[in-house]
């Protein structure tokens, strides 16, 4: 049974990879580094005892946040980081999410939905509907602008959009990598908002590049399902004020054999996907320094 550090009480989701990693494959050669992984849904409402854990007891030195501007907003406003409603007031992801920031750590603001991603949202809008998100959007009426995309996001459900992720997102996932190649950056916690669709995402991609099994790639995004379900009513208020359906409040169950399959069938495996994405040869083999347990310790 997994078990680690005991879980950080205000931050939802919150777990050791390697440790559950090495849990699940107590019988298998891959065994990863513990105390450097760590993943979880945003910290933001993190208590002053578990923000100082995190320094202090789990030395996280970086923080890898896969948000949108508009999510930073929304999260300052609702925590009471005195600033208005207007997305205009800030020029940068970065200031957006500087209220939130626990001091100590060095975060690194990289929107997992960003410009190549939206633009294979809009993509898929007619006419109307793109002249409709342009006002929106003008006006500042943001969340009412993702309501116009949210009858797309729920046909392509959660599987489809991580397969979009991967194809629309290698900018990003080379930015992600630009960080965790780095020794120095680490121990690193990866989170987005509730940790589980595009820190799932991020989280696959770096244990399939270490030869995890499969079977335990799975069990660490499932494992998900079960961490957020005391915080599934107050998300799906934030989930339908977008539009979007329950459905993107789970962890399908087969969307990780889909990522693989995708992966190995379009690419050849993780590691040319990656190559595709500009992460070079040397960048994965950092990862894998980092995080792989030698054989002889």
């Amino acid at each position: 049974m997994y078990s680690t550090f005991p879980h950080l009480q205000s931050i939802a989701n919150f777990r050791d990879v390697g440790a559950f990693i090495n849990a699940e494959t107590s019988t298998q050669p891959v065994r990863l580094n513990t105390s450097l992984l760590f993943r979880g849904a945003r910290p933001d409402e993190a208590s002053t005892q578990d923000r100082r854990r995190l320094v202090e007891e789990y030395g996280v030195r970086s923080i890898i946040d896969l948000r949108t501007k508009t999510e930073h907003i929304e999260q300052a406003q609702k925590w009471d980081a005195k600033i208005r409603s207007s997305a205009a007031l800030f020029q940068s992801n970065e200031e957006a999410a500087e209220p939130l920031k626990i001091p100590g750590i060095t975060y690194h603001e990289i929107n997992f939905n960003g410009s190549a991603f939206s633009r294979m949202l809009i993509s898929k809008l007619s006419w109307w509907e793109f002249s409709k998100l342009m006002a929106l959007m003008a006006f500042g009426y943001r969340l009412e602008g993702i309501r116009v995309l949210a009858p797309h996001l729920e046909a392509m459900g959660l599987e489809g959009l991580a397969i979009e992720s991967l194809e629309a997102c290698k900018y990003e996932v080379k930015q992600i990598f630009d960080v965790l190649s780095q020794e120095e950056k680490w121990p690193i916690m990866i989170h987005c908002t509730q940790g589980k669709d595009r820190t799932g995402l991020v989280i696959m991609l770096i244990l399939f590049l270490l030869g995890v099994d499969s079977g335990a790639v799975e069990a660490d995004y499932l494992l998900s399902g079960p961490e957020l379900e005391p915080e599934k009513a107050e998300r799906m208020k934030e989930i339908s004020s977008t539009g979007l359906s329950e459905h993107f409040t789970t962890c399908p169950p087969d969307l990780v054999a889909k990522v693989n399959k995708h992966l190995h069938q379009k690419y050849g495996g993780v590691d040319r996907y990656l190559l595709e994405a500009q992460v070079t040869t040397q960048m994965q083999e950092n990862v894998r320094e980092i995080l792989l347990k030698r054989a002889n310790v």
